[in-house]
């Protein structure tokens, strides 16, 4: 089965600021992966050239098999898209928006999008432009899952939503699209949402996805090491672990090994002179992306 999203040696610049940098990355499909990088990473540009919708300077993007560029109609009936800033139409009333994009794809879901304007108290009856940023918000969230995506890319979509409104979002897109094995890449800052709903993990930085896996995986086998850096390069030596990063010349950072808690332990009962520790999420996130 060809991957929900292939993206091979991307590169994007804006006049002199190169955003992506020869960037690969492999999305299969029925994951669910969480896209983190710190503002202004380029996690829009990275999901913008993913859909064709921005065209990069060199590399190419595939959508289930197809050039994003080049995108058959079956392909994009089957791909939903919500933008940072939700992209209405803002003189219509938001029935007459729903109305207008159920005319316009081959399945629709009528008794979601029923549920869920009902659900989210939003007056559909009223023009989009008098809405507030949370209701415009959940409109874009509702018109996204109306037509059951098998493939849904959100980009920061619970910015303009209160807690309620991201925990009943949230639980949304567990009960009604995760379980159906959707592909579904959820960018967002805020890693206690991405927690919950998240299989994998993909960190952007300095252009480039520079570490990506299983969230629980990486969590438990990800560790931070302290030290004098000449006897852990010697221990190393005779003890090989999958490194994650190294000090190098102009960060004074600590040394992340990806190793199992088993050698983690031994670690620690062998070389006190070491500093040894776990990670959360957060940690992970601060380490990996400065």
């Amino acid at each position: 089965m060809t991957a929900a999203l292939q993206l091979v040696g991307v590169s994007k610049q804006f006049e002199k600021n190169s955003v992506l940098r020869d960037l690969d990355w492999t999305v299969a499909r029925g994951t669910v992966v969480g896209l983190l990088g710190r503002n202004g990473a380029g996690k829009t540009t990275l999901l913008e050239c993913a859909l064709g919708l921005r065209k990069a300077n060199q590399g190419q993007a595939f959508v289930m098999g197809e050039p994003s560029t080049h995108l058959s109609d079956i392909v994009r009936s089957k791909i939903a898209y919500v933008p940072q800033n939700s992209e209405l139409f803002e003189w219509m009333t938001g029935g007459e928006m729903l109305g207008y994009f159920k005319s316009i794809y081959p399945h629709w879901n009528t008794a979601k999008v029923d549920h869920l304007v009902r659900k989210w108290d939003i007056d559909i009856s009223k023009k989009i432009a008098q809405l507030s940023a949370g209701q415009k918000q959940r409109l874009s969230i509702i018109r996204a899952l109306a037509h059951d995506p098998e493939f849904l890319i959100l980009d920061e979509p619970v910015a303009s939503l209160d807690p309620l409104g991201r925990r009943e979002f949230l639980n949304e897109l567990i009960n009604g699209v995760i379980e159906h094995q959707t592909t579904v890449i959820f960018s967002t800052h805020i890693l206690s949402d991405l927690e919950r709903i998240a299989m994998d993990v993909a960190f952007l930085c300095e252009g480039k996805i520079v570490l990506q896996g299983e969230l629980d995986h990486l969590l438990e086998n990800i560790y931070k090491v302290e030290g004098d850096e000449a006897q852990l390069q010697a221990l190393l030596q005779t003890r090989p672990a999958q490194i994650v990063r190294l000090k190098d010349d102009t960060h004074d950072r600590p040394i992340l090994l990806k190793i199992s808690p088993h050698q983690a332990q031994e670690l620690r009962a062998q070389h006190p002179h070491f500093t040894i520790n776990d990670m959360n999420l957060e940690d992970l996130f601060i380490e990996v992306t400065q």
